[in-house]
């Protein structure tokens, strides 16, 4: 276990754990998922995961499934979801699927638990106003960035939100305003190439968490010059500790950061507690690079005090106007605050309170998320962009559209 050694005694409760999770007769593992591209790639994502350490015993819930569009966004709505089905669904063909129905409100009381087998309606949320819930373009966001002269820009926020896109959309409208671009991803689940098309002004990069664990890897080594045996193996050993590959994205991160002063660096964050051990491990190797060498390079040592400075820095927080979404993006901007970081702008993705839908269903939810809405524009003083669900996938052009809010 490298670096974490000291946890040695625990080793035995940690196989009898996994031993449990792998073990078909006792443990059941359920993957929930939703019925769109990204979601359903992550699932993918950790069932492979999953199954490496020999958890196989799996099951898949597609949740928020809608059951017939009955007027033109519902039908786009439902369009949408059967694509998505149909192109990933088979990679799960080997695990027992489920799906559950969208609602018209959200599951989180026991009386709203027992309507989600019986019924499909829901409250009908009305706002006090037909101009409440409206928020902002992401458009006005991308002046602010380009007025106040930002130089590095992260979205940041739980998988499936939408973060890769609002990332491309805010480099498109920098580069709009003349900027040189440079967008980039920790995200393993992300694709810049689908979102958005390299330009002259448009640098794209993605960091391969394995790339770069293998340069670090390469890197230290090489530093360590010729030593024993013993005391390579002991080296090796230290670098197979889980935390390294942080430490080796962190250091590849810093070196795009670093590029900030020739353009706009955009970072795609991977999701929310992958990013948060991101920040741990840029803080824990600021501190051991300064106890063990004394001399910090010089794209490490500004890389803190830069992402921290607000004059700099921005930190996007990208959600969707649900209850669970929204809560977990208020517990995220404290864990950035305690870090170090500020945050100001949010994206609210994917909202159906301005499509005019008229299927029972989705009118529920468009009326709910009005509060939603509401409550993030209160927290960030007006600075809550609201972005409307889509028909089509964000690709290239279309997130044109996306930026103007269309």
């Amino acid at each position: 276990l490298g670096q974490l050694s000291g946890l040695e005694q625990q080793q035995g409760t940690y196989k009898m754990a996994v031993e449990t999770l792998a073990d078909g007769q006792k443990t059941t593992l359920l993957l929930v998922t939703r019925p769109e591209v990204s979601p359903l790639l992550e699932a993918k994502r950790a069932m492979d995961e999953l199954s490496a350490l020999g958890i196989n015993n799996q099951r898949l819930i597609v949740n928020g499934v809608l059951a017939a569009g009955d007027d033109p966004v519902a039908r786009a709505y439902e369009s949408k979801q059967v694509e998505a089905l149909a192109a990933h669904l088979k990679d799960f063909d080997h695990v027992d699927q489920y799906q559950v129905p969208l609602r018209g409100y959200t599951v989180n009381t026991i009386a709203s638990a027992r309507r989600l087998f019986t019924e499909s309606g829901g409250p009908l949320e009305s706002p006090s106003s037909a101009d409440q819930g409206r928020g902002r373009h992401l458009q006005d966001l991308v002046d602010e960035m380009d007025l106040e002269n930002k130089r590095i820009i992260f979205t940041m926020g739980k998988g499936g939100v939408g973060k890769t896109t609002v990332a491309a959309a805010i480099a498109l409208g920098l580069t709009e305003k003349g900027k040189n671009v440079h967008l980039t991803t920790t995200d393993p689940a992300a694709h810049l190439d689908h979102v958005i098309t390299a330009s002259d002004l448009i640098a794209t990069s993605f960091i391969d968490e394995k790339r770069a664990l293998a340069d670090y890897t390469q890197e230290v080594l090489a530093a360590a010059g010729e030593i024993s045996e013993a005391d390579r193996a002991y080296l090796e050993e230290d670098l197979s500790s889980p935390c390294t590959q942080e430490i080796a994205v962190f250091r590849a991160l810093t070196k795009i950061v670093e590029q900030a002063d020739d353009a706009v660096v955009v970072v795609d964050t991977a999701p929310t507690g992958h990013t948060l051990l991101l920040l741990d491990a840029a803080q824990s190797h600021h501190r051991e690079i300064e106890r063990s060498q004394g001399d910090v390079p010089a794209y490490i040592e500004s890389f803190l005090p830069r992402i921290r400075d607000p004059r700099q820095t921005e930190v996007v927080i990208v959600t969707h106007p649900d209850a669970t979404p929204v809560l977990e993006a208020k517990r995220l901007k404290a864990d950035l605050e305690r870090a170090g970081l500020t945050n100001r702008w949010w994206v609210v993705n994917s909202c159906l309170h301005a499509s005019g839908t008229s299927n029972p269903v989705l009118e529920a939810r468009s009326r709910a998320e009005i509060q939603w809405i509401e409550e993030v524009d209160q927290l960030t003083d007006q600075r809550a962009v609201v972005v409307g669900w889509k028909p089509y996938a964000i690709q290239d052009q279309k997130v044109f559209d996306f930026l103007k809010g269309m």
